[in-house]
């Protein structure tokens, strides 16, 4: 695979990331087998693997851990926190006091003495970006980590936090991990842009749209709400303007001859800002089909198709994942209290 430079970092990294949620309890719950697919994917030139405290609880850092063992230096790992990790509160989140116990819990369960990319899972909005910004500075200067990054940020986070590590002198945030996808393209408006600004890598997840771009589910079929073990996106694998798409998309990947899982592959890192999509198989042979897609390029005749459908900057239909922020799901923040509600 042609190497990419992770925004500027100077890191090369592949334009396939091996994310591996689907390596362990929520997944495939085999460890032989999981590690054979994470030797496949490094045989097949993938040098990028991304994955998190949270998955399966942290099994699937171990799991991780043990198949990079004795190449460690062949391999760009990638890590994030803030997710619970126990019923303790404090176990969770950006705070400095939780941000330098998880990374020691990581480097114990990957089994290595650095990480090269630790990314804020979550935004965190009770904690101050300073306080998480300050201790992942210390990491970096300590040799723990190389670079930081964050995922799932809206696009005024990510200015905020670049002006903090202005002001503050602290490490920039070299990195975003968005969701993007044919039917998920709502960065092209802001985040990406931003991106771009501030020279910072892309890595993005579910290219396949949590599995409906893979062109198995149709309108007419029963469309299954679980990823592996993980209920996850009810409204999201059911939408109906989501279908809508797909049966537009289906047929134009037919006449380009293309695999649905192709199609949407290549979409995903044509963006001139994207740096990786983060495949995440469950079995050998769906990693195998990701990698016969590796080598696909659209055209301009088929973007522009893909851009009738789903058109540039949009999110097609309802979004059960990504950042949500608090006014959204808070009613009481975007109200004002009823006696002040009358006119003055």
């Amino acid at each position: 695979m042609k190497m990419r430079t992770l925004g500027r970092t100077g890191i090369r990294v592949s334009p396939y990331c091996l994310g591996t949620m689907m390596l362990g309890p929520a997944g495939n719950p085999d460890p032989d087998d999981c590690r054979r697919i994470v030797d496949r994917a490094l045989e097949s030139g993938i040098n990028f693997i991304d994955t998190s405290d949270v998955y399966g609880g942290g099994e699937t850092e171990t799991i991780v851990g043990t198949a990079i063992r004795g190449r460690r230096d062949e391999v760009v790992l990638a890590t994030k926190f803030t997710g619970p990790m126990g019923e303790d509160p404090n176990r969770r989140g950006a705070s400095r006091r939780w941000i330098v116990t998880a990374v020691e819990e990581s480097l114990r369960r990957l089994d290595v003495d650095h990480i090269d990319l630790y990314q804020i899972h979550h935004f965190d909005p009770e904690t101050d970006l300073d306080e998480t910004l300050s201790a992942l500075t210390d990491l970096v200067t300590s040799g723990k980590v190389r670079a930081i990054g964050s995922s799932n940020f809206p696009a005024s986070t990510i200015v905020e936090s670049q002006w903090i590590s202005e002001r503050r002198g602290f490490a920039r945030l070299r990195t975003e991990q968005p969701t993007y996808s044919i039917l998920a393209r709502g960065i092209e408006r802001e985040v990406l842009p931003v991106c771009g600004e501030y020279g910072m890598g892309v890595l993005t997840w579910s290219p396949l749209s949590w599995g409906l771009l893979t062109g198995r589910y149709r309108r007419d079929q029963q469309t299954p709400v679980t990823a592996g073990r993980m209920a996850w996106g009810p409204r999201h694998m059911t939408d109906p303007h989501k279908f809508d798409a797909i049966e537009e998309l289906v047929p134009l990947a037919d006449s380009a001859g293309l695999p649905m899982t192709h199609l949407a592959m290549a979409f995903v890192v044509a963006h001139p800002q994207v740096t990786s999509a983060i495949i995440g198989p469950r079995t050998l042979d769906q990693l195998e089909d990701l990698l016969d897609a590796a080598e696909t390029r659209l055209d301009d005749d088929v973007l522009d198709c893909i851009d009738r459908i789903a058109p540039p900057g949009t999110d097609i239909g309802v979004m059960d994942v990504g950042h949500r922020p608090p006014a959204i799901e808070n009613a009481a923040l975007r109200r004002r209290p009823a006696a002040d509600r009358s006119a003055a």
